[in-house]
């Protein structure tokens, strides 16, 4: 923080000018001028990194309202001075309701003046307990109360501690007075924090676990005996809040209700801070929402650091071992986080990636479903990197954001011309290809789909209303992987067909007809005749239900002369329950994408030139291969249970 604006408040005579020269001078002055000029006050070197580079104090006139408004509007806190019962009173009848009627919404220290006068101790504790207790219970705005003496330096320093405290480590948005406890926000806050430093997930804090937090917050060690010592007090406080195990997360919020009771909220502070907490008591932007530069063209998929904290997260929640996680498994995963992500609901996950026989998602659909959030939207997978905790202490960030480390962007995809025909050059460092899946209602889309993830043949059909889409790794010939997202465009097709920025995000238009049904091909035709920019794409053309009799197409050409006019290879044909020619058609799909020269429609070819197709794409597929073979160990070694 630069700077902070503190404006003295009160009647004439309560002593605001004393207080600031006893601060500044260290010493009292008597007979000083009625108001002093205002004063900065910089840092002391060795205060928190939290504390303003610089403090100004404001000294003020009661009697010259207009001047006294304006420096109150300018401010970022409030000392407000009283010294007798008189001006006591005036706290609530007069000076509260004017900072009301203003409408400022700003921290208020209570300051009462001249104890000096006063005399017995008695009377004094009593005076805590009968005048400041009461209006912190009735004003919000009052942050804190300090009874101070200008004359003999007493607590001079703490009153100005305490409003730069107001300011860098407010109690408002922590404490609420009146119900005597932690405030929802931050309750949800320190629940999270909990949830994070709880690494086994076990529901404590364990002694190694509850040290590691004081480290990472606070960059020092605590002494065993002090961590017994709260533990004590906590058992004692709130049976079952803490014993042998640890802490529990009843017991971490009511160790932070202590802190805050006891005006120990730098410590709450310090906590939420380190875990990129702002003032509202929302995660900084920063956080989640890091700057990462993305080149025209380029895609963004998950580094070898993002598929293995994805791996982490999914075996550590997997609490059952059963190779996939449910949906209470889910929910507890998900606890840190607004939930799961919105594209995820609307696209049916977990339908959309291969799950075991009891339908919870396994490894292979978890890696691959965050494979295509992170190629279509990267900032879903940022922002919930966040949420999640993931750190790389191996990457210095002033922000405390380091979540682009488990992302990575590809190189941007170049364009080539032959023979004044556009094309796109083939990639060397992709991962992740998406395709659109187009062709006539009922030519078997869905059904292939299914087959995509394993799942089995359904005879029964259900027109595609909304988009569809499923995500699988898909193994190349010689054993290299990659992830294919595949999409099925339901009554979006148009809209989707139409839009340029949709079309430059395709890697490849797999053509889908039924072999079995005369009229199914001609779609195909008026599609491209509709749509002219497909044939910018890289395309494969593919007979489905070839297991049926095969029909005539009623068209002009039929499909083998069509695409050899195009300069295409004839269509695949392919069934459901054929799993050789499925595998084959996703080989193609894959390379298509990869090396689009081949199968841009009407490219002329030039059978002298070879592209060495497998060799560089196994330059991209070094981190995504890692991770399967993760993913296989952990499916089959370690389970052996056959779940996909």
């Amino acid at each position: 923080m630069e700077s902070i604006r503190v404006v003295i408040c009160g009647d004439e005579g309560v002593g605001k000018s004393s207080l600031v020269t006893s601060l500044v001078k260290e010493k009292f002055v008597p007979n000083i001028q009625h108001v002093i000029p205002s004063i900065n006050v910089p840092r002391d070197f060795s205060s928190s990194p939290y504390s303003p580079r610089s403090t100004m104090l404001i000294d003020t006139l009661s009697s010259d309202l207009s001047s006294l408004q304006e420096e109150i509007r300018r401010a970022d806190v409030i000392w407000l001075v009283y010294s007798d019962h008189y001006t006591y009173e005036r706290i609530s009848l007069y000076w509260i309701p004017m900072f009301r009627s203003m409408g400022v919404n700003l921290p208020v220290v209570l300051c009462n003046n001249k104890i000096d006068l006063d005399s017995g101790s008695d009377e004094n504790e009593g005076v805590i307990n009968e005048e400041l207790i009461p209006l912190l219970k009735e004003f919000k705005e009052i942050e804190a109360c300090v009874r101070c003496s200008a004359k003999e330096l007493y607590n001079v320093n703490q009153a100005f501690y305490l409003c730069q405290r107001a300011v860098t480590h407010p109690i408002a948005p922590l404490y609420d007075y009146k119900e005597s406890n932690l405030k929802q926000l931050a309750i949800n806050a320190l629940a999270r924090v909990f949830y994070l430093c709880d690494k086994d997930q076990d529901g404590y804090l364990s002694d190694a676990e509850f040290l590691s937090l004081q480290q990472k917050c606070f960059h020092k060690t605590m002494d065993i005996n002090e961590l017994q010592l709260i533990k004590s007090t906590l058992q004692g406080a709130l049976p079952g809040a803490a014993d042998s195990r640890g802490i529990t997360e009843e017991g971490f919020l009511a160790l932070n209700k202590l802190y805050a009771e006891t005006g120990r909220h730098e410590t709450i502070w310090g906590i939420l801070r380190t875990f990129h907490y702002t003032d509202s008591l929302s995660i900084d932007d920063k956080v989640l929402y890091p700057k990462l530069d993305i080149p025209t063209n380029s895609s963004v998929e998950l580094s070898p650091k993002g598929y293995k904290f994805l791996v982490d997260l999914f075996l550590l929640f997997d609490k059952d071992n059963d190779g996939g996680l449910s949906d209470d498994e889910l929910k507890h995963l998900f606890y840190p986080t607004p939930g799961i992500p919105t594209s995820w609901q609307e696209s049916n996950f977990p339908r959309t990636v291969v799950c075991n026989e009891q339908g919870y998602v396994t490894l292979q659909g978890w890696l691959a479903q965050w494979s295509m959030t992170t190629y279509l939207n990267y900032r879903t997978t940022l922002v919930y990197l966040g949420y999640f905790g993931y750190e790389d202490k191996s990457v210095s960030n002033k922000t405390g954001s380091t979540t682009t480390s488990a992302l990575y962007v590809t190189k941007p995809r170049k364009m080539r011309k032959r023979n004044g025909v556009p094309y796109r050059a083939s990639v060397f460092d992709r991962t992740v290809f998406n395709c659109f899946l187009l062709g006539a209602p009922g030519c078997g889309k869905t059904s292939l789909m299914e087959s995509f993830l394993g799942r089995h043949y359904s005879e029964y059909y259900s027109p595609t209303i909304q988009r569809n889409i499923a995500v699988n790794n898909v193994e190349l010939t010689g054993g290299k992987e990659c992830y294919l997202i595949v999409e099925e465009l339901g009554e979006l097709e148009s809209a989707i067909l139409e839009n340029p920025t949709k079309l430059e995000a395709c890697d490849v238009i797999c053509y889908a007809y039924d072999s079995s049904d005369s009229e199914s091909f001609q779609y195909l035709i008026d599609l491209r005749k509709k749509y002219p920019a497909l044939d910018t794409l890289p395309v494969v053309f593919v007979a489905l239900k070839a297991d049926l009799d095969r029909q005539q197409q009623r068209c002009d050409l039929q499909p083998e002369p069509f695409t050899r006019s195009l300069n295409l290879q004839p269509p695949l044909h392919i069934s459901s329950g054929w799993a050789s020619s499925l595998s084959e058609l996703l080989n193609h799909l894959v390379l298509a994408a990869y090396n689009p020269k081949e199968t841009t429609p009407g490219l002329d070819p030039e059978p002298s030139e070879t592209e060495g197709v497998l060799n560089p794409f196994a330059i991209g597929c070094g981190a995504i291969g890692f991770m399967f073979v993760v993913s296989v160990w952990y499916l089959r070694g370690s389970f052996g249970n056959g779940h996909r």
